[in-house]
């Protein structure tokens, strides 16, 4: 079933601006640079959060200006609902990390679930450290695991339901130049 884009349109016509698409751009060059200093002989395997992750992973590799390795893996709790179910994976990594660093590129830390799955997954499938990169981390006492923090993070954000650079409604408005809260959510 398709969504309706009369309310697709709304939800963008009514939403927020948490933050403006050259404040996220600038929050990604500081990441960038952070990154460089910390990971550039680390010789890692970047790995890309589908489909979240793909916006920011864009705007982020870059700007990386040492050797890496990229691919990708799907893992979701979400299947275009506003919450989050069990963790599903559509496509685990098919590259070989096993003694390596690995950075994971997503666009938010919110509860922490899917995040924590991946990073538990790379350990214990070999990996000799796993860093993570995220755009947006939601600031709430929800998170599932208290220790776990990102070690880059863009922005913070505020516990609302958000869309934008990556992040989306109901499937929709990833695409959006910029952070946005859902009116009402």
């Amino acid at each position: 079933m398709s969504a309706d884009l009369a309310h697709i349109r709304q939800v963008m016509a009514e939403a927020d601006c948490l933050y403006t698409d050259e404040q996220v751009e600038a929050a990604i060059a500081k990441m960038a640079e952070v990154i460089n200093a910390e990971m550039a002989e680390t010789n890692p395997v970047v790995f890309c959060v589908m489909n979240g992750g793909l916006i920011f992973s864009g705007k982020l590799l870059p700007k990386l200006n040492f050797p890496l390795e990229l691919s990708y893996l799907h893992a979701t709790r979400y299947r275009n609902e506003t919450s989050g179910g069990d963790l599903f994976w559509k496509a685990k990594p098919e590259v070989s990390f096993i003694d390596r660093d690995v950075l994971i590129i997503d666009d938010i830390l919110d509860e922490g679930h899917t995040l924590g799955a991946i990073i538990d997954f790379c350990h214990h499938a070999g990996a000799r450290a796993v860093h993570t990169a995220v755009l947006v981390d939601k600031d709430h006492d929800r998170k599932a695991r208290p220790d776990l923090k990102a070690d880059y993070v863009g922005l913070p954000c505020i516990d609302r339901y958000i869309f934008g650079y990556g992040m989306d409604y109901k499937g929709y408005w990833r695409n959006a130049a910029g952070i946005f809260a859902v009116k009402g959510m």
